[in-house]
């Protein structure tokens, strides 16, 4: 057997490593680097990028909900909340820090769900410092989603806020019946908590025009706060952009937002659970018109939630995420000159703030637009201010600033020109042919994309995995002469099963419109129109009960529509349920006779029915439809009826009226 010499070598003096092994870890490190910087710069270089003036010097990113930290941090002495439940308190926020920064008080944004409330309390430690609260009013007088937690703290404690300074800026609708209550209680609980008002509460009302109450507010607003701090006035105006743009050609296509509502592949890579930064994509399984004749449209839509994990009850509300039409992002993208392929982020100057971009970042403009942008709404005149920059013509300038401005002359323009004459961004940008915005501050400009909320019209004890849907199509000429189109309904027309794709983002949100827990109380339902939408599903499920042996108390349906051999949806449906004896229904059909003929009417006949479920029998009493007419005059109807056959005084009346909607025997699903 033959050995291989080996040299034998003490242990502490034996090399870690031979000069060959040194060689080639070199290089592999060499390499390693070289290939890691490739990567990155191929990656990460863009094409150009636009530099902004930010609206803050400061660079520190807190990760935490502390605002207290992040307005100290930046030496800002401005707070602005918001309870958004469409997009717009958030935006009227926002509109009031960036203007801050003109009264010498550096401005943020803050979501009160993101942050620790409670720190309210040491604002007042801050010199100078404000709080300012732009609160909507949601449902019957319900705070908003993000505003709940906040709503509940203040009003189940009792904290001191002596030293607070604050406004309140409420959004809500005179049609409704608890108007801007959320804004009307934090006003006045603040104050009653021992906080300063600096400047009085400012209603804002959505049925007429909420941008005028805001501007006139806003312009009586900061005055009053230069006063309160011994401020010397305002600068000049500085219109500055929130956002820079980026644009990134070489960002790999795995990383680019295809239209997902917060994380990346979300609609490809589904999971629950489901929710609004989750939804759902459920197949459309039918989609079939119920209107048999007129030249309106309305859908009967059966999504398919299976495996979806999600849960609903009669009353709740399916939301769903619309796509703007190919055409108007087409003609946009025109209009600006714009090359809709191109992949950019728009990033936050403000380093502050949690919001680091409009929207999901990296994208392309044909997405952004498609998916995140309300093109289709009326802009609102901070949006004529910005745009009035691009204008080559003095007089087309002039136009819009004066739109912008809040004078009776530009106020009255405004209205007749872009509200009344319903124009939207694109139709602006026809009509002033001078304006040539940049695309990409068009993307910063224009609000949000929202969810659609449609009441769901089927009851889960028959559909657990269907969800029903009744929508009436949105579409009308405008005085321009241009046809506008609702987005989510026209959407939902051109999706017909058997087709490639005929998937929607949704997610379900739950309801207060709720049948009673026990099936034998009677129950007397107004659903005119699509109003008889949740109605189909209560009916069902009070058939459902019936068919499973229950006592089922009386289910009384006021049903009205134009013509019955036209818009009677559901007829034949209804007309079952009457036959098995769970239903009895009232119909007013307007137009089939001379003298027209309305709900309302049939109600007004029928006070001794309406007195003994409601007075004698302890019954539920529901509306789904108009609030602005329909609703109101119910109401109204209702206590002249408490009143006579009550026998009570109106006052009394009105009171009982209220202790139902408490007892949730009163309900409203409405809309303007």
């Amino acid at each position: 057997m033959s050995a291989e010499k080996v040299e034998n070598i003490p242990a502490g003096d034996e090399p870690f490593l031979g000069t060959l092994d040194i060689a080639l870890l070199v290089a592999l490190i060499a390499g390693a680097t070289w290939y890691f910087m490739r990567s990155r710069k191929k990656e990460e270089e863009p094409i150009r990028s636009y530099s902004i003036q930010p609206t803050t010097v400061s660079t520190t990113i807190s990760s935490d909900n502390s605002f207290i930290k992040k307005l100290k941090a930046s030496g800002r002495s401005l707070v602005v909340f918001y309870g958004s439940q469409t997009g717009t308190g958030e935006e009227f926020a926002g509109r009031l820090a960036k203007e801050g920064i003109r009264y010498r008080m550096k401005g943020m944004v803050a979501d009160p769900e993101e942050c620790d409330m409670e720190e309210l309390l040491q604002l007042k430690d801050i010199p100078n410092s404000l709080a300012v609260f732009c609160l909507a009013t949601y449902g019957e007088g319900d705070p908003t989603d993000n505003a709940m937690e906040f709503f509940e703290w203040l009003s189940n404690g009792d904290a001191d806020f002596n030293g607070l300074n604050y406004a309140v800026f409420g959004l809500g609708n005179k049609t409704y019946e608890h108007y801007n209550k959320m804004a009307i209680y934090v006003d006045q609980r603040l104050e009653e908590l021992g906080a300063t008002r600096v400047f009085e509460l400012g209603l804002g009302d959505d049925d007429a025009n909420i941008e005028d109450d805001f501007i006139t507010w806003k312009d009586r607003f900061w005055p009053a706060v230069c006063d309160f701090f011994g401020i010397e006035g305002g600068g000049e105006e500085v219109l500055m952009r929130q956002f820079r743009l980026l644009e990134q050609p070489n960002v790999q296509p795995d990383r680019v937002y295809t239209g997902e509502i917060a994380r990346l592949h979300s609609l490809q890579n589904q999971r629950p659970p489901f929710d609004a930064k989750n939804p759902f994509l459920a197949p459309i399984i039918v989609n079939r018109e119920l209107h048999k004749g007129g030249d309106r449209s309305c859908m009967h839509i059966e999504l398919d939630i299976t495996g979806s994990k999600m849960r609903y009850d009669a009353g709740d509300h399916v939301a769903m995420y619309p796509v703007n039409d190919t055409e108007i992002v087409e003609k946009l993208g025109k209009l600006c000159n714009a090359d809709l392929d191109t992949v950019f982020s728009l990033i936050n100057t403000d380093t502050d703030s949690s919001k680091k971009h409009p929207f999901p970042c990296p994208t392309t403009y044909r997405t952004a637009l498609k998916h995140y942008l309300e093109i289709t709404a009326i802009p609102r005149t901070h949006i004529l201010k910005e745009l009035a920059e691009y204008c080559t013509d003095e007089a087309d300038k002039e136009v819009l600033r004066s739109m912008s401005s809040i004078t009776p002359e530009g106020k009255e323009k405004y209205q007749s020109w872009i509200q009344d004459a319903c124009r939207n961004i694109v139709h602006i940008l026809e009509d002033i042919k001078s304006c040539r915005p940049p695309i990409d501050h068009i993307c910063e400009l224009l609000p949000r994309l929202q969810p659609r909320y449609y009441s769901i019209s089927s009851s889960s004890k028959l559909y657990p995995n269907h969800v029903h849907v009744t929508a009436v199509l949105v579409q009308y000429k405008t005085p321009t002469g241009r046809i506008n189109k609702g987005v989510a309904t026209s959407f939902l027309k051109n999706k017909i099963p058997g087709q490639e794709d005929v998937r929607v983002p949704v997610f379900i949100r739950k309801s207060q419109f709720r049948l009673p827990t026990k099936p034998e109380i009677p129950v007397i339902m107004v659903g005119p129109g699509t109003g008889l939408a949740p109605f189909r599903g209560f009916i069902q499920e009070r058939q459902h009960l019936r068919d499973e042996g229950k006592i089922v108390g009386e289910t009384i349906l006021y049903f009205g529509c134009r013509k019955k051999s036209e818009d009677f949806i559901y007829a034949e449906e209804l007309e079952e349920y009457i036959k098995k004896g769970t239903l009895t229904m009232k119909t007013a059909f307007s137009r089939d006779q001379s003298e027209k003929i309305y709900v309302t009417h049939l109600i007004e006949k029928d006070a001794d029915l309406i007195w003994n479920v409601i007075g004698e029998n302890k019954g539920h009493f529901y509306i789904c439809g108009d609030a602005k007419n329909m609703a109101v005059d119910v109401r109204n109807i209702l206590v002249q009826i408490l009143v006579t056959k009550g026998n009570m005084s109106e006052t009394d009346a009105v009171q009982y009226l209220k202790k139902m909607e408490a007892q949730k025997r009163y309900s409203a699903d409405v809309w303007s």
